[in-house]
């Protein structure tokens, strides 16, 4: 199956812009949800919108599955290409986010977000984010971490490519089985405790995780790597529904992901106050609610037929440096609007989401055009 004709390219340009703008509003959310019970109106609003976008980042992961896989090149040739794609903008903006934020808070800008501690932003402290990246992100450079996510799914690819290759469809379908399973996993971690589990040694860990080893019985087949294989398989093996049929499936498994995801967000809260371990499993990307609303969103996209739009393709194309460079944006856009436009959260995300996206769109597409900036962007 050609991937690459016009009526793929156009959907995937239109689930690609999606899939970021869904990222700022997911981090648009942040503060918001970070006032749990001092706000709770705010708490419930930002809950409920946050839980609502949380396809977002599977679907960037999906886009890449589609786009790259199976690999026909050679690991080598593979490798080169995605490391001269990536690498300097990871390194240029591993630099510069810790920077702008130093400079953003030297400035004397008030900042209100809730969960910002100017100590972070220090002179010392920045400059140890200089070179420390190279072992994780840090608060300045959140968004990265979906960078050295993507960097091991780029590694895996050409592996994953040639079993693809000669994978039948009844052989992709058990890898996907196996990897649902897997996403029920951390919520059968929290239940089991209750079912009278004490774990091994104090570590909670199933399936034969420990504290001498992290690698359970399903570790290789969870994460993200299934996104990859699940998209792989929708357009190399596509489901053929009509339109009723489509929307009669999808929309429930949207709905019975978003309730599950948005519920028990709020009900962790609520009875684990404080524990935002607990809460980031129900918020986990490769959670089985997050993969009901995915798979829903993607399955409806790749039905939609438009055609090649030159500005839409442009501004898919400059989606990867949107994402690198908004997280500071989302900062200036909270402390411009939170206090001055006197509107109920809901409207107050949605205004910090758009500012976001639109200052970022316009300061990524100015370095488009010059070629050495073009460079971290694209």
């Amino acid at each position: 199956m050609n991937l690459q004709t016009k009526n793929h390219i156009a959907w995937i340009d239109i689930l690609r812009i999606a899939a970021c703008f869904l990222v700022i509003v997911s981090h648009s959310c942040d503060p918001f949800v970070g006032q749990f019970d001092n706000n709770r109106y705010e708490f419930l609003t930002g809950a409920f919108i946050g839980s609502f976008v949380r396809p977002c980042v599977p679907l960037f992961v999906m886009i890449s599955g589609v786009l790259l896989l199976p690999v026909n090149m050679d690991m080598k040739t593979f490798y080169t290409k995605r490391t001269k794609r990536i690498a300097i903008p990871f390194i240029f903006w591993s630099l510069l986010m810790p920077i702008l934020y130093f400079l953003y808070f030297a400035s004397g800008i008030e900042t209100i977000s809730p969960s910002i501690a100017e100590d972070i932003h220090t002179l010392p402290m920045t400059l140890q984010k200089l070179y420390t990246f190279i072992f994780n992100f840090n608060y300045d450079t959140t968004p990265l971490w979906y960078v050295y996510m993507l960097i091991g799914l780029y590694l895996f690819m050409p592996i994953l490519g040639g079993w693809l290759k000669q994978a039948s469809k009844t052989d992709i379908k058990w890898f996907l089985s196996i990897w649902i399973i897997s996403m029920c996993l951390p919520y059968l971690q929290m239940l089991a405790p209750i079912l009278g589990y004490n774990g091994n040694y104090g570590n909670m860990g199933l399936l034969g995780v420990c504290d001498w080893n992290p690698y359970g019985m399903l570790y290789y087949f969870s994460g993200f790597l299934g996104y990859l294989v699940l998209a792989y398989y929708l357009v190399h093996h596509p489901l053929n529904w009509n339109w009723k049929r489509t929307l009669s499936i999808a929309i429930p498994l949207f709905m019975i992901g978003y309730a599950i995801t948005a519920g028990g967000f709020i009900i962790t809260q609520k009875y684990f106050p404080g524990s935002y371990a607990n809460l980031e499993i129900i918020w986990y990307f490769s959670g089985i609610n997050v993969f009901l609303m995915t798979t829903a969103i993607f399955i409806i996209m790749q039905k939609i037929k438009v055609k090649p739009s030159p500005f839409l393709n442009k501004v898919a194309v400059l989606t990867f440096g949107i994402y690198l460079c908004h997280f500071i944006f989302v900062q200036l856009g909270y402390d411009l609007i939170y206090r001055s436009i006197p509107v109920p959260p809901f409207f107050k995300i949605i205004l910090i989401a758009v500012f976001t996206f639109c200052i970022s769109l316009f300061v990524v597409w100015l370095m488009s055009f010059n070629k050495v900036t073009r460079k971290v962007i694209m």
